[in-house]
């Protein structure tokens, strides 16, 4: 149970739960603070990670890489919102979640020899983020709460990025630009009527919630040198939205803390299963450690669904903040 509960503090502070936070914090940009249904987040790390990637494959240098992926979402937020944000929320849904696949099937087809390399990815072009890696070799942590020193820094980098879009989310929330998205969340109408361009605020936040989508992208395919289409599946924006509802959308904290909590959740509860079945408290008829990835997330949606009944606001976040004007 105490191996358990360290590699659940690690997994909770480790580079996953760093890139997933950086992007429910976007995405809370756009769903929390602005009402925006945006189901296709994964294309926005989909086309970070790969602009990353595929400029590095060609030649070029890694920080040309992350702002061409950074470029690419500004421009698939575009494509996105311009036809679709002056329609009802629906639209965008749909738009995003059909157009994320699509752009997946897409980077998948190619062979080995086209620019994505089909589905074989791209591997080992994160060299350079190591090789000016400060920190010396080793492992730092206590415990089975530790990192090899080539990790921590991607994680160091990871968080620093996250407490920045998180502070200038904060910035932006609190500022009469923060005021108009709420107000646009709330009654769009309304927001129209005192003249506000309420088309304009709204794909400024689908393309600002979207770059740090596609920042999440790049850290995750940095810290795993390689990407892959099967990676970016649906699933994934879902996972992003769990830990903003679970956080509290609306909040400046909660989509961070709802990504460490996910993440904790997930390791915590395959760690504990595991356990019973090797001490024999749960028969291996009933289920096995091969199982016990999949079957933790039915607990982990069981708790959700509670949370859902009895706190739909999540953790931080107010209940009139649930009142998103979805039109």
């Amino acid at each position: 149970m105490i191996a358990a509960f360290q590699d659940a503090i690690l997994a909770g502070i480790g580079i996953q739960a760093a890139a997933f936070a950086l992007a429910a914090v976007g995405l809370n940009l756009q769903f929390g603070y602005t009402g925006l249904l945006n189901f296709g987040h994964v294309a926005f790390m989909l086309v970070g990670a790969y602009g990353a990637a595929i400029t590095v494959n060609q030649g070029g240098p890694l920080w040309l890489g992350v702002l061409v992926g950074v470029a690419a979402a500004v421009g698939l937020g575009l494509v996105f919102g311009l036809p679709t944000l002056r329609l009802r929320a629906d639209y965008l849904a749909i738009v995003t979640i059909t157009a994320g696949e699509t752009l997946r099937l897409v980077v998948n087809s190619g062979n080995q020899g086209s620019l994505t390399q089909g589905p074989f990815g791209i591997q080992s072009f994160a060299n350079s983020f190591f090789n000016i890696n400060p920190i010396p070799s080793g492992t730092y942590g206590v415990g089975r709460v530790a990192f090899a020193n080539t990790e921590l820094w991607v994680v160091i980098v990871a968080w620093a990025l996250v407490i920045l879009a998180d502070f200038l989310v904060y910035r932006l929330v609190s500022s009469p630009w923060g005021r108009a998205i709420r107000a646009i969340r709330e009654d769009e109408d309304a927001a129209r009527s005192l003249g506000k361009n309420t088309f304009a605020y709204k794909l400024q936040s689908l393309v600002l919630g979207g770059v740090m989508g596609s920042l999440a992208g790049v850290m995750l395919a940095i810290d795993q040198q390689s990407v892959s289409p099967g990676y970016y599946l649906p699933y994934v924006t879902f996972f992003v939205f769990t830990m903003v509802i679970l956080g509290g959308p609306g909040t400046v904290q909660g989509p961070i803390v709802g990504a460490i909590l996910f993440w904790f959740l997930l390791q915590f509860t395959a760690g504990v299963l595991t356990d019973f079945i090797e001490n024999g408290w749960i028969p291996t008829g009933i289920l096995s450690t091969d199982d016990v990835l999949t079957f933790r997330f039915v607990l982990v949606g069981a708790a959700l669904i509670g949370l859902a009944i009895w706190r739909p606001q999540g953790i931080f976040g107010k209940r009139e903040e649930l009142l998103i004007d979805a039109r």
